[in-house]
Formats: C-alpha cells, structure tokens, sequence
C-alpha cells in the first residue's frame, strides 16, 4: 500500500454520509410518489440513559429530513421485558413503520437477544437479527449492520485497496467487530479478529494493511499497533476531560483544547491521534469518521425496507 505516512489522507465519513443521505431522500420522495409510500422508521428507546438520548434524537432528525415518517417509543427505565416485547409487537403488525430499531444499551433485567429476536426480519434496519445475521454469513442479500457496512462503503469510496490485504479487526462484538470481518472477507481481504484476550495484540495488528479498531479503549491503539502506511478507521467515541490528557493525544491543538476548557470534554477514538498521523496512510479520524455513516446507512436501510414492503 502507498500512503504518505507524515500526512495520512483522512477518510471524511461526513461528507459521504452527507451524499448518502441526499440519495435516500431522492429516494423517498420518489417512492411516496410512484406508490404513495412514506418510509416509516421507529426507534423504541427505553429509559433515559444520557448517550441515548442523543443519539435516538439525532437519528430522528435525520429521518425527518430525508423524508421519512419518523417516531420513538418511549419507555420508563422500570419497563419489564414483557412490556418491551408487546410495544415491539405492535410495531411489527404497524404497516406504516417499515424499520424499527431498538437502541442499546437496555436496561440489565432484559433479555438483549430475546428483544433483537422478537424484531421482524425484514424491518431489522439495524441488521442485528440472526437471521439477517446468517444472510450475511453466507453471502446472501439483506440488511447490513450499519456501522461495518458504513466502514466497507467510506473504504471503497476513497479506493483503498481491498482485494489480497490483510485486515486486522480489533473487536469481536456482534454490532461491530464480526459483521465486519464477514464484510472485510467479501472484499477478498485475508481478515484476523483479535480481542482482549489475543496474545502480542500490537505485533498482529502492525501486520495489518487495514486496520479496524472497535475494541472500547480509547486511544489504546498506538503507533506500534500501526503497519506504516496502512489505512486505519477508528470505531471508538470516547470523552477527554482534562487538559493534560488532551495534550498527550492532541499535542498542542488549539481546538481541542478549547474545546476542553470552554465546553469540559473533546473526544477521542480507540486510536492515538498523533501516533495514528504518523504512520497511518489513511485515517478515519474521530469525529467526522465512522460517526456520521452508521445514520446514513440506517436511513438506507429503512428506505430498502419501505421499497420491499407490499412488494
């Protein structure tokens, strides 16, 4: 791979999400007026978990404004897994909501793949149910979970090599770090998923030409973790709170530390920014990397859903 490892080419999630979501509102609009359809999207988003909160209000945002009909059930945080189950139920009979997404985390009393379960299939746009799992497994059409397939798309889209590399997932959970291995190995990659419990962690992903860090430590991925000139996407969102911190991942940066000073917190990847930017030949930085893709793809994936409806 080539890439100049002193100023990696950034990977700009938020000007491809941007695309995308132009292209899904054409395509809203176009199936509301050749068949009088508006896709339906509904996030059921139980207690008030603070994250949350913000990203069921930013994807019912998005959805607004690609044209969508979009709605949130919410429940109390004392919600019983029996309750959950009916409202996801009554969404499933709802002709009118074509995607339905139930936002993690749930509350600990509840069964997480019992509820995913429960989601019907084919209004599955987070690509989370087992069987739209093993449709990814064995190569079969269906919706994709948004993330990994936000990362595929922001690869090819800046033409980083794929097909005889060898990817390195660090992160083997079912929302991230699986999908994205199946993904990795559609593309003809040769794919290693390493986890907590991998022994030499840093030696196996310097071997990596792509390199995917999902595995929830900020900035454990250092330059040691880093083939030079290796393209490396940063799946991991994490708060800085102080200054030192700041400087240690930042350097000098007068916008983030700004940004500490004046709002209390800057954010940082699963990645070291500096060490990333000095052996990286591509970088998905955080934010504005993989952030901005996984709404796209979810607004893509409720709009294939609307287009199968009554087909």
């Amino acid at each position: 791979m080539t890439g100049d490892a002193r100023a990696p080419r950034i990977l700009d999630g938020a000007a491809l999400a941007q695309r995308i979501r132009a292209e899904v509102a054409r395509g809203c609009q176009r199936l509301e007026q050749g068949r009088g359809i508006v896709p339906g999207l509904t996030v059921v988003l139980v207690g008030e978990d603070p994250a949350s909160q913000i990203y069921v209000r930013n994807k019912e945002k998005a959805a607004r404004e690609a044209g969508m009909r979009s709605g949130v059930e919410r429940l109390p945080a004392m919600t019983g897994e029996a309750g959950l189950l009916q409202v996801v139920e009554r969404l499933n009979r709802d002709p009118a909501v074509h995607g339905i997404l139930v936002q993690l985390p749930l509350p600990g009393a509840i069964d997480v793949h019992r509820v995913i379960e429960s989601v019907d299939p084919g209004k599955d746009v987070d690509g989370f149910h087992p069987l739209n799992g093993g449709r990814l497994l064995a190569g079969l059409p269906g919706p994709l979970p948004c993330t990994p397939a936000g990362i595929l798309r922001l690869l090819k889209h800046h033409e980083v090599p794929l097909a005889g590399r060898h990817a390195v997932v660090l992160g083997r959970s079912n929302i991230v770090g699986k999908p994205m291995a199946l993904l990795l190995l559609r593309e003809h990659c040769t794919v290693t998923i390493c986890h907590s419990k991998t022994v030499g962690l840093a030696e196996v992903a310097a071997s990596a030409h792509i390199l995917v860090a999902a595995i929830g430590r900020p900035a454990l991925v250092t330059g040691e973790f880093i083939k030079r000139g290796a393209a490396v996407v940063d799946v991991g969102i994490h708060r800085v709170t102080d200054e030192a911190t700041c400087r240690r991942l930042y350097g000098d940066d007068a916008q983030r530390l700004a940004a500490v000073r004046d709002r209390g917190a800057t954010l940082v990847g699963d990645v070291h920014p500096l060490e990333a930017r000095a052996r990286a030949g591509w970088l998905a930085p955080v934010p504005g990397g993989v952030g901005p893709l996984t709404i796209a793809l979810l607004l893509e994936n409720t709009l294939a859903a609307a287009e199968r409806s009554g087909a």
